[in-house]
């Protein structure tokens, strides 16, 4: 039996309050590290809400999608549109692998039984875990490769990146911005604005491939709850950036790696 004929969309019954509440916590942790969240949205959608994975899957990608169209102004305002187009080669180069990895990982997403998609989640939980750390704890460099090996390795990476944002219905931002510094040699501001740029079509491109699905009517099964929770999200986004290095990166970062690794264990154990 596969992942998706095993969901069956499900119509929340947790009050909207409390929705958007979760929905603002997420967008809390996530502003004050400079990302969305949406990595830990995810098991909160699973053990809280009760959403089976596939579905907790794609209810996480509507959101994603709507938190990042949000953040765009924010991040233009930032970092000049005319600075971060000029990085357009950038962004093609890792649109390039990102939007075919979208389509292959959010096929088989729908492909996979359920119970092998909760141990695939737990993995990436892990990955992302093992990526929060290293991003905000080790100083990135560049690793100044020629063109020759700069453009296919951005393919490969940016395919990579778009398998386990389609899987996790993440933006990809955790992967994107480290590899963009690494590979390209962008700062980190730039980088977050490239970050958005790219992963809005890398998740149109996995929202597509999953509408092609029966378990997308889990989407319009809980409309209310998926809005609810995308508002939350981005209201509690604008306090969270306030917070963007109040907190201790040495106490923060741990924390939310733990977070992130029980979340994971949980996940692997689902039945």
């Amino acid at each position: 039996m596969t992942a998706d004929q095993n969901l069956v969309p499900l119509r929340a019954t947790h009050t909207a309050p409390v929705v958007f509440g979760a929905g603002a916590a997420i967008g809390l942790l996530g502003g004050m590290i400079g990302l969305g969240g949406a990595e830990f949205r995810l098991p909160l959608l699973i053990s809280l809400f009760g959403f089976a994975a596939l579905s907790a899957v794609i209810l996480n990608k509507a959101m994603s999608l709507v938190v990042v169209v949000a953040a765009l102004p924010a991040r233009w305002a930032a970092v000049p549109a005319s600075e971060v187009a000029a990085r357009w080669p950038v962004a093609v180069n890792l649109l390039a692998g990102s939007l075919l990895g979208a389509w292959a990982g959010a096929s088989w997403a729908v492909r996979m039984r359920s119970a092998t998609l909760y141990k695939v989640l737990a993995a990436l939980m892990v990955l992302m875990a093992a990526a929060l750390v290293v991003t905000h704890t080790t100083p990135l460099g560049t690793l100044a490769l020629p063109p020759w090996a700069q453009v296919p390795c951005g393919v490969v990476a940016g395919f990579g990146i778009g398998v386990v944002a389609a899987i996790m219905g993440v933006a990809g931002g955790e992967l994107l911005i480290p590899t963009i510094v690494l590979l390209f040699g962008q700062d980190i501001k730039t980088a977050g604005s490239l970050s958005l740029l790219i992963s809005l079509p890398t998740m149109l491109v996995a929202f597509a491939r999953y509408s092609r699905d029966g378990s997308f009517a889990v989407l319009g099964a809980n409309l209310r709850f998926t809005v609810a929770m995308a508002a939350g999200s981005i209201v509690g986004s604008l306090p969270g950036g306030l917070l963007l290095g109040v907190f201790s990166d040495a106490v923060l970062i741990p924390l939310l790696a733990v977070l992130l690794l029980l979340s994971a264990i949980k996940l692997a154990r689902h039945d």
